[in-house]
This record gives structure tokens, C-alpha cells and sequence, in this order.
């Protein structure tokens, strides 16, 4: 079934077309990889989707839902999530206070509840801190759960925020570089934790620009270049496809490159 479907999106700037009239879609239980060149669109695009940008043109549907002209604490309500690149979390707080914090807009309970610590509050609080000890043992960082983030290394960062997502079972995840910057021995590490939880039922759709940890990773690829949607297939088919070694390698380099190794 499809959950996500974008269709017709385009976003510009002062002329500049970053996206131009695309469409696609991301089937419910997948792990969707999107990738392209430097300058291709992948951030306007999730930007657009998540309602962090406004597009100026498309539609966006989560499952039977058209969220194109939600903002972004409603797309999260509805079930959408998403990483940064940057990754942005509270480094005064511990690791259980980040989660708890990010759970707060998402409680049903009034501003009164929480000054009086009514029960409402007391049972909230309760199950939040529940799922947050559950995201902190799922993403290995139990031992540090009471230390203040920011002795966190910057893979373990990108950890946390991930849990932060998991927070409110999320019909969709959508990560942005969830390995740049990490430690190369970590990439494996991050594959197969991506894989327990997908398997667990959360959907994601990865902005990455590490091709070998998409095609290894994901089930199917779309692939972006100047704005438009270029390619998309099985990750085998995608990293011996023409067209995609053309727009990261140059037809001129394309001969000298083994496809086995875009980058």
C-alpha cells in the first residue's frame, strides 16, 4: 500500500527551479532510499514534504490524507517525522529529558494539568518516559541515559535524535544523512539497527549521499538530478543504470569508473 505519494512537486527560487514537477511514491513498510547529486533537490524536497517549506506547486498524501498545506507540527501529528542533517537536540538536557521534551506537544493534556500535576498529567508523563526508556535501549544508549547530551559523540547525537522520532510511533520516518559525519565503523551498526526497527513496522525514506549504504540498505531507490526525478528501481538496477553515472560521474569519467563504486 502506498503511504506516501507526492505528485507534481515543484519549488523555486527567485527563478531557480530546485524541483521540477515530481512525483513519486513510498510504499508502507519499505525502506525507500533517495539520492542524487550535490545541488539535486533531495533537501527542498523532504523540506516540502514535511511542511518546512511551502511548494509552490504538487500534492503530498500521507496514506488517504493530503497534507500539502500543513504545517510541520500538524505533519508530525499526522504521523510524519523527520531528522536534520544538523542534528538538533538539547545538550543541557540528559537523554531522557530530550525525549520527554520532544514528547510534550504531543501529550493530551492542558496547561493547567501540568501547573497541578493532575492525574492526566501524572499517567502522560508516566507512558512518555516509558517510551523513551524503550527508543534509548533501541538505538544502544541505555549506559548514557542520564548524561547530559552534549558529551555525546556526533554519531550517537544522530542516535538520539533518531529515538526522538520513534517517540510517538510514527507511521513514516524520513532521515536526513543519518550517517555523515559518523564513524565509518558505525555505518554497519546504524544499517541493521534501520532494519530492527523497520521490521518492527515504521516505514523511512533516507536522504543520503553514502550510494553504498542506500543500495545496501534499501529496498528501493529514487534518484534526483537538477530538480527532477531521474531514476528509480531496485538498488542492483540503480547502481548500473546510465543515466545515474552520468549525472554523478559525467558521461566522460563514466568508462573509467566501476559502477560498483558511485560515491
Amino acid at each position: 500500500m502506498t503511504l506516501l505519494e507526492i505528485a507534481g512537486l515543484s519549488k523555486a527560487y527567485r527563478g531557480i527551479h530546485a524541483v521540477r514537477n515530481t512525483s513519486f511514491r513510498v510504499e508502507q513498510g519499505t525502506i525507500t532510499g533517495l539520492i542524487g547529486p550535490n545541488g539535486s533537490g533531495k533537501t527542498t524536497t523532504i523540506d516540502c514534504i514535511t511542511g518546512f517549506q511551502q511548494a509552490d506547486a504538487g500534492r503530498i498524501r500521507l496514506e488517504d490524507r493530503d497534507i500539502s498545506d500543513l504545517p510541520p507540527q500538524r505533519i508530525a501529528r499526522a504521523g510524519l517525522l523527520r531528522t536534520f542533517q544538523t542534528v538538533r537536540i538539547y545538550d543541557d538536557f540528559d537523554l531522557m529529558q530530550n525525549l520527554l521534551a520532544v514528547t510534550a506537544p504531543f501529550a493530551d493534556v492542558t496547561g493547567w494539568d501540568m501547573v497541578l500535576r493532575r492525574r492526566r498529567f501524572r499517567e502522560a508523563h508516566r507512558q512518555a518516559a516509558r517510551r523513551a526508556q524503550e527508543a534509548i535501549d533501541l538505538v544502544g544508549l541505555t549506559r548514557l541515559i542520564d548524561a547530559p547530551a552534549a558529551i555525546l559523540s556526533y554519531g550517537q547525537k544522530k542516535l538520539l535524535a533518531l529515538a526522538a522520532t520513534m517517540m510517538t510511533n510514527p507511521k513514516l520516518v524520513i532521515l536526513d544523512e543519518p550517517v555523515a559525519g559518523v564513524d565509518p565503523t558505525r555505518v554497519n551498526d546504524i544499517a541493521e539497527l534501520l532494519r530492527r526497527i523497520n521490521r518492527s513496522g515504521t516505514t523511512f525514506l533516507i536522504v543520503e549521499h553514502n550510494v553504498e549504504f542506500i543500495t545496501n540498505l534499501c529496498d528501493h531507490v529514487l534518484v534526483l538530478d537538477q530538480g527532477r526525478l531521474l531514476a528509480e528501481g531496485a538498488p542492483k538496477a540503480i547502481r548500473t543504470d546510465v543515466r545515474v553515472l552520468d549525472a554523478y560521474l559525467g558521461r566522460e569519467r563514466q568508462a573509467e569508473r566501476d559502477p560498483a563504486g558511485l560515491q
